[in-house]
């Protein structure tokens, strides 16, 4: 007899399908059952506000949580730049797989990077996090761009700039590759340039806390230092009391792994580790004011060392000013 598949709750655009469908692959690897994706409409997916406005934080989330509370589904997966930074008790963050590229990129048109945009460019984006540091970039290299607020999936976005309505838009490497779209970005946006959001490009597999058995099985998929670096990103988020319509900005990574990642380096794994720097991020979205700072430590071995590493950054940057640069903050 064959085992019952297990049921894996995901969004239902096509970014959110692929990188379920990828996990799916996982997870029946690990546990020898069949997955079978569970598709569910998220308030974010079908509101057309933009995501300021509907509370960012949690819109894509909440569907899913319920429908696993409810025992519909036995798992989820989700982007974990999506997910609230408080971890409701009933459920438990089962598995964060290896991460994918953190950063951001640009698709734009006549295939230029960022810093050749013509004068007067308009570049679309629907992250005020982005707005911030690419209008700060702009400003402080001479760069003349107008940020415009856009919604939607990738093949909207990117439409924008086939049609000639935008000259670029942002988005996150991470989803262009999980879709199989990354030949089309013109621009890889080094991190130095624009700290991507608290978790972008990582994963997070979730699911009822009472499933002692899946929650073994899932373990198997987890990275530890993913998890210990968005662990502490995520503090840092929490700890400024922003949600994700604020413009912040983190990224926690291994100083000496990061340039050959970046670069592609097959060998940058095997090199042994001890330090992580993490990086914090806030402005204002016209880009006239921002608080960056870091900090470098040993690797976390626990929780709450990671939690502590973001709660140190977040009280540095609020000693400096950010919190009067959270006009945006959710209430």
């Amino acid at each position: 007899m064959t085992e019952k598949a297990l049921r894996l709750g995901t969004r239902r655009s096509k970014l959110a399908m692929a990188q379920s469908g990828q996990v799916a692959d996982a997870v029946s690897q690990v546990t020898g059952r069949p997955v079978e994706l569970v598709e569910i409409t998220t308030y974010g997916d079908t509101s057309r506000e933009h995501l300021a406005q509907i509370g960012g934080t949690g819109v894509f989330v909440t569907a899913l949580r319920d429908a696993l509370l409810r025992g519909e589904v036995d798992f989820a997966v989700h982007s974990l730049k999506d997910l609230p930074t408080a971890q409701p008790a009933d459920l438990v963050l089962a598995a964060v797989p290896v991460r994918e590229d953190p950063r951001d990129v640009i698709v734009a048109r006549d295939a230029r990077k960022f810093a050749d945009l013509p004068r007067g460019a308009r570049v679309g984006t629907g992250s005020p996090r982005r707005m911030a540091q690419l209008n700060a970039y702009a400003r402080s290299h001479g760069l003349d761009i107008e940020t415009v607020p856009i919604r939607g999936n990738v093949d909207t976005r990117i439409g924008y700039v086939r049609s000639g309505e935008l000259d670029a838009v942002v988005l996150a490497a991470a989803g262009m590759s999980r879709i199989g779209r990354i030949d089309e970005v013109t621009d890889f946006l080094s991190v130095d340039t624009v700290l991507p959001a608290p978790g972008q490009g990582a994963l997070a597999i979730e699911c009822a806390a009472a499933d002692a058995e899946l929650i073994a099985a899932l373990a198997e998929l987890d990275d530890p230092f993913t998890r210990a670096a968005v662990t502490a990103e995520r503090s840092l988020l929490a700890a400024l009391e922003a949600g994700c319509s604020a413009p912040v900005g983190a990224l926690a990574d291994l100083p000496p792994l990061s340039a050959p990642l970046e670069r592609g380096d097959p060998h940058a794994d095997g090199q042994i580790v001890k330090e992580m720097r993490l990086r914090g991020v806030v402005g204002t979205t016209d880009g006239t004011a921002l608080v960056q700072l870091s900090t470098t430590g040993p690797v976390p071995e626990t929780h709450e060392g990671a939690v502590a590493l973001g709660r140190e950054l977040a009280a540095e940057m609020l000693a400096q000013g950010a919190a009067g640069l959270m006009g945006e903050r959710a209430h």
